[in-house]
């Protein structure tokens, strides 16, 4: 299973006063927040008590478009759960950024009344899921969040940018290194190889792939190499579009 933070990891915020995030973040606060002792519309309203102009704070913040990419790609080969310490809004949140459709589960801190680094957060998270710690990764931008999980035997990634996370999936294998386009016509590989490179992908690199054990010359399908898309994220992240490509050639695509 791969267990995700959220926040750093596939969801960002755009600038926030500062003055509003020193009440928002004061440690007390936030802990009574994050653990469900109070909610989501009584953090925001102790914070705009002391700041008042924070009554119309209500950012639900920005998806990290690459990595969600990669969980997509990270999906086709195993489970995908988060686990966030977060307010009783998260579920909102998540449907108003379309991320309830890109996992499958979700853990929060505040239904379950323990936040990270605590070890009974992970813990907690891994019983309600079903899965052991040495089945498990898990990747957050925290390292104390990190340390935390290690000690109770996960295999767990600090990643502080996207960056990391793509290097962490693919060291695990969580995504493909490279997505192969089977065509069984030459003219057609070379073609589509040339229309994604003019796109933006990478290496698209044309060969033939001669069935193994034929001898006939027919038995050949023509291969189109990609490892990165456009945006820079791997090209399994991008399987429904290339699946989609593939089929127009009346080919099929396959992992390396």
């Amino acid at each position: 299973m791969l267990l995700l933070d959220l926040d750093g990891v596939l969801r960002r915020f755009t600038a926030t006063d500062p003055a509003i995030l020193e009440v928002a973040f004061e440690p007390a606060l936030l802990h009574a927040a994050v653990t469900g002792a109070i909610t989501d519309e009584q953090w925001r309203a102790a914070v705009a008590e002391r700041v008042p102009r924070a009554a119309s704070w209500n950012d639900a913040g920005e998806v990290i478009g690459e990595a969600v990419a990669l969980v997509r790609a990270a999906r086709q080969r195993c489970h995908v759960a988060l686990l966030s310490n977060a307010t009783t809004r998260l579920e909102s949140d998540l449907r108003l950024l379309g991320l309830d459709r890109e996992v499958d589960a979700v853990v929060s801190s505040a239904r379950m009344g323990v936040a990270k680094p605590a070890p009974e957060a992970f813990q907690r998270a891994l019983d309600v899921l079903g899965y052991r710690p040495e089945h498990t990764v898990f990747c957050d931008d925290s390292a104390k969040n990190v340390d935390a999980a290690r000690a109770l035997g996960i295999d767990a990634v600090h990643v502080p940018d996207t960056e990391a996370l793509r290097d962490a999936l693919l060291a695990r294998e969580l995504v493909p290194a490279m997505v192969l386009l089977v065509l069984p016509d030459r003219d057609d590989a070379e073609e589509l190889a040339r229309e994604l490179a003019g796109e933006g992908w990478s290496p698209c690199a044309v060969h033939r792939d001669m069935l193994a054990g034929e001898d006939d010359a027919e038995a050949v399908d023509w291969v189109v190499e990609l490892t990165t898309a456009p945006d820079g994220s791997p090209a399994a992240a991008h399987r429904v579009t290339l699946d989609e490509l593939a089929e127009r050639y009346d080919g099929f695509t396959s992992d390396h």
